[in-house]
């Protein structure tokens, strides 16, 4: 097969879909996809991979794969999948190289001319007593992508406006199901966006797992200590503090996160009014709550999601214990498909009526289709709009002008 002149993958096809309207919209001929590969649509990105989450992408986004590939196993995964380019037959990573897969052993970086630093000066609160070594990556033998697993160091990594600096910041929760972080689609994707619109960005890489809500052995599991909200906390009061070196405004500084990452969005924008640890320094004196919020197809946030669908009452729109909902959260803007299949858009429509109920600024966009972690990649469905629709709400706030 001839190289074709586009990059295939998430990172250029978006999330056109399994539907041939969609691939062909998005300027993908079939003779061209279907020569020397297969495609194939799977389900919602996280099942179960040996007691841990994997990433798997959401219903309808169309993976490329080797005939060979398949016949090894079909065990192709959503976002681990980069730009690529058709060459003979095969599918060929243009940034997924062996050597990406061999640093699945070391941990997740930042791209040249940033740098991440520890937000914990010193010993961290409530550590595991012998965590996993951090990673980068998913399993061997899979196709490589920046996913970030077993942190048990948090870090933050500031991304300066590219564009006049608005004075907003905007600290980035990637989601991953607190098993782990996706620091591309829901991570660096987010700050190039952000930070093209003048908007400093301080990506947020949390402690997973054992940090927030999650699932195991087919259960919903709390930890006894939610160390993610910790880790929130900690940034959002870092951020406060050092407003002046980063160009920030101290009272323009605002949270976003997506599924997992959206669920602690939430968790920080209702317990702000205390610290989820001692405090040991003077950032832990300033104030951690968000000044805005923007939440993407989150979960954990119904309270009645883990009970049997056949008798509970869908209806039933209310929040569990630990989002506690009042007049202090702040404006938030709301992003979900309704065809998620993997966090069911119960869960923003609980959230929106709660913060409705305690008269808090709130604007919620729900599109019939573009399933789960679908970030800001392109694609041809409504949905592709929602950051227009983040930029003009936070105008309305008067954010950015």
């Amino acid at each position: 097969m001839a190289k074709m002149g586009k990059e295939i993958g998430p990172a250029a096809f978006g999330r056109a879909g399994g539907d041939s309207r969609h691939w062909a919209a998005a300027g993908f001929p079939k003779k061209d996809l279907i020569t020397g590969t297969l495609w194939c649509s799977l389900n919602p990105y996280m099942l179960p991979e040996s007691g841990k989450g994997r990433r798997m992408m959401r219903r309808g986004q169309v993976v490329f794969v080797t005939i060979a590939t398949l016949l090894g196993a079909c065990d192709v995964q959503a976002d681990m999948i980069g730009p690529h380019e058709v060459s003979g037959e095969a599918v060929r990573p243009i940034n997924g190289t062996p050597e990406k897969a061999a640093s699945a052993s070391r941990i997740w970086e930042p791209s040249a001319g940033h740098i991440q630093v520890p937000i914990w000066p010193g010993a961290v609160p409530d550590a595991l007593p012998n965590p996993e070594p951090e990673s980068v990556g998913p399993p061997l033998g899979r196709e490589w992508w920046p996913r970030a697993n077993n942190v048990s160091r948090p870090t933050m990594t500031i991304y300066a406006p590219t564009g006049v600096n608005t004075g907003a910041a905007v600290m980035v929760l990637p989601g991953g199901g607190y098993q782990f972080l996706a620091m591309d689609l829901e991570g660096t994707e987010i700050c190039d966006w952000l930070t093209s619109r003048g908007i400093t960005c301080v990506l947020l890489k949390y402690r997973v797992p054992e940090s927030g809500p999650t699932y195991r052995d087919g259960k919903r599991y709390y930890p006894p200590v939610p160390t993610a909200l910790q880790d929130a906390q900690r940034t959002l009061g870092l951020i406060r503090a050092k407003a002046g070196a980063y160009g920030v405004d101290p009272k323009k500084i605002g949270v976003i996160g997506f599924s997992a990452g959206g669920h602690l969005a939430a968790a920080l924008s209702t317990n702000f009014a205390k610290r989820a640890y001692r405090a040991i320094d003077a950032a832990d004196a300033i104030s951690c709550r968000p000044d805005f919020v923007l939440i993407g197809y989150p979960g954990h946030i119904w309270g009645h999601e883990d009970e049997d669908e056949k008798v509970r009452d869908a209806s039933n729109l209310k929040v569990r214990g630990d989002i506690r909902v009042s007049s202090a959260t702040p404006p938030t803007f709301i992003i979900h498909a309704e065809d998620d299949q993997t966090d069911s858009v119960q869960q923003s429509l609980a959230y929106y009526i709660a913060l409705k109920e305690a008269g808090v600024r709130a604007e919620m966009h729900i599109y019939a289709e573009g399933g789960h972690a679908f970030g800001v990649r392109p694609t041809r469905l409504p949905i592709g709009n929602w950051p227009k629709l983040a930029e003009q709400w936070l105008r309305s706030i008067e954010v950015i002008q």
